[in-house]
């Protein structure tokens, strides 16, 4: 069976009394795998509270995220503040499937909206923040020299400079190979230079372009970040003299 014809499917026979649904993920992008599931978003105005559940059906694996008319709001809201619009994605990019009174209107709507404005920029004080957590790592990964330990620390490297990048230059991040695919459609060459440099050192263990990379993206913020960091204290301060 068919992704969508699945989708419609599993609507009726689990939710029968919701009111909204859209399948959302890599079926619909066309990007699906042999373990790709259906991602289906449901909308119920009679459910007391959010949830999210795992299931098989119809020959698929499903992720059904469930809502009621103003608990999806707050998860808008929550991916917005941490630049992963994952809720607000699914909506606006999924397929309908069921469109009571016209109610996945209103809400692709108000998703849309949420991507359109992008998220919130970064502050000079929140760069210069991630400035130093990623000199840190940095640096441990240059002083590093037992390669278990240089893996990790690369991965969160990775991490790190993608969400620098992605951030300051005011764009949504993602998780995982969601992380990748937003980074390739900010800048594809930046990512393929990413990943040469991250592919140099597991293959031939060498630093010196990974090094080079983040040094670059961080040069116009002022570079690494070490020399004079303050957090806290005067926070500290203020709460001692009250």
């Amino acid at each position: 069976m068919n992704a969508r014809e699945a989708a419609r499917k599993i609507v009726e026979q689990h939710f029968p009394s919701c009111t909204g649904a859209v399948l959302a993920g890599s079926v619909v992008r066309g990007e699906a795998t042999n373990t790709s599931d259906l991602d289906i978003v449901i909308f119920d105005k009679k459910l007391p509270a959010s949830y999210r559940t795992s299931f098989n059906s119809f020959g698929w694996p499903v992720e059904a995220f469930v809502h009621n008319s103003e608990s999806y709001k707050f998860f808008f809201e929550s991916d917005r503040k941490r630049a992963r619009p994952s809720l607000p994605d699914m909506v606006a990019n999924g397929v309908i499937i069921k469109n009571e009174d016209g109610i996945m209107d209103k809400i692709k709507v108000e998703a849309n909206q949420i991507l359109t404005n992008g998220p919130d920029k970064w502050t000079k004080e929140e760069i210069d923040l991630k400035r130093y957590f990623l000199t840190d790592v940095l640096d441990d990964f240059i002083g590093s020299e037992y390669r278990p330990e240089e893996l990790f620390i690369l991965n969160k490297l990775m991490d790190l400079v993608c969400e620098f990048i992605l951030r300051t230059k005011n764009q949504w991040v993602g998780d995982s190979k969601g992380m990748y695919r937003a980074l390739q459609r900010h800048d594809d060459t930046l990512t393929e230079e990413l990943i040469r440099s991250v592919d140099t050192f597991y293959q031939y263990n060498e630093k010196k372009s990974m090094i080079e990379f983040v040094d670059r993206i961080l040069e116009p913020y002022g570079g690494r970040f070490f020399e004079g960091f303050l957090l806290g204290k005067m926070e500290s301060a203020q709460s001692k003299e009250m």
